[in-house]
């Protein structure tokens, strides 16, 4: 275990930037994260899949990888398998692993890039499920008290891709272990987005928590570009939630929007459609660009620049704000 100097983070984004870290190191351990820690300059940035990460420029300070692995069965009752499973695993194969075993719960999320630990920080979500839904605790350590917590679901204060991680709690924990409250009865989620017609596709008969992650893992390969070919971090803006007066005032000049009512009564739109609208998808400009298959997903093509992928993101919250007076918020996390 030793910090390096002057790493190149470009292996581990998915957008592919070839930012520098002055310093680098990855822990396996909280032992390891302890001693690293110690000797670490400021600024501070733990890095899980860098999946959710755009950099702008090189890191000043360190940068500390979570390599942290383990998947455990921890717990089970008359409804219910908690599993444990450690930050620095890989999301998708954990919901693999998962799905192999039974335990269901996870499907629709499959084929989210990251890791686990990044996964109740985003509280991330696709096609009618999210983290919260499945979520029953997690243990993080703070950096500045070196003293462990556990945090239960009231603790993370959820939302729309929001935590107390992303907000009061930004950058004081390293979150080391997830547990997941899975099914031992499946509920499946398919109403939402294009689920159903891909199972038509598939001429499925007999549903199965595996077969929903297929349908998903078809879905998403067929809109979203895959970062180990073209730079990319998923879904760069979050779905707007909007009053219904809005929506219904948008939906008089433009019939072909959709909204999914929220729980509080508002309505959630497709960022992606909005962007579509202004007449960006399959935009490029030098490497950066808007997909040609998802407007949602922002792209590097080779050697775009996070400050031109930034600068293009900038763009079209303007674009959609002047035709729709809609403020797009970002989802990736900017540094």
């Amino acid at each position: 275990m030793q910090m390096e100097e002057n790493i190149s983070l470009k292996p581990y984004n998915s957008f592919g930037i070839d930012a520098r870290a002055r310093y680098w190191g990855r822990f396996r351990s909280l032992n390891e994260l302890e001693e690293l820690v110690a000797v670490s300059e400021q600024p501070l940035l733990i890095l899980g899949g860098g999946s959710n990460l755009l950099f702008t420029k090189d890191f000043p300070g360190t940068v500390l990888r979570n390599e942290i692995t383990g998947i455990r069965l921890v717990d089970e009752d008359a409804d219910h398998y908690y599993i444990e499973a450690a930050a620095g695993e890989n999301w998708h194969r954990f919901v693999l692993d998962c799905l192999a075993k039974g335990y269901a719960g996870l499907e629709n999320l499959s084929l989210i890039p990251g890791s686990v630990g990044a996964s109740p920080i985003q509280n991330i979500g696709a096609y009618g499920v999210e983290l919260k839904d499945v979520f029953h605790s997690l243990q993080a350590w703070h950096l500045a008290e070196k003293k462990l917590y556990t945090f239960n679901l009231t603790d993370c204060g959820f939302g729309y891709r929001e935590s107390v991680f992303k907000q009061e709690y930004r950058d004081q924990f390293v979150i080391l272990a997830v547990t997941y409250r899975l099914l031992k009865n499946p509920v499946y989620h398919t109403g939402y987005g294009a689920i159903e017609q891909e199972l038509e596709k598939m001429q499925v008969t007999d549903l199965s928590a595996k077969i929903i992650s297929d349908a998903v893992i078809r879905i998403r390969s067929s809109k979203l570009p895959d970062p180990s070919v073209t730079g990319n971090a998923g879904s760069f803006f979050k779905n707007p939630v909007i009053t219904e007066s809005l929506f219904e005032e948008i939906k008089k000049s433009n019939p072909g929007i959709q909204g999914y009512a929220t729980a509080n009564g508002q309505i959630k739109i497709a960022a992606g459609w909005l962007i579509e609208q202004c007449g960006w998808k399959g935009y490029r400009k030098g490497d950066a660009g808007c997909y040609d298959k998802q407007a949602l997903v922002l792209v590097n093509y080779g050697k775009a620049s996070g400050k031109e992928i930034f600068s293009l993101s900038e763009e079209i919250i303007e674009s959609v704000a002047a035709r729709f007076t809609i403020r797009l918020e970002r989802e990736v996390n900017i540094w």
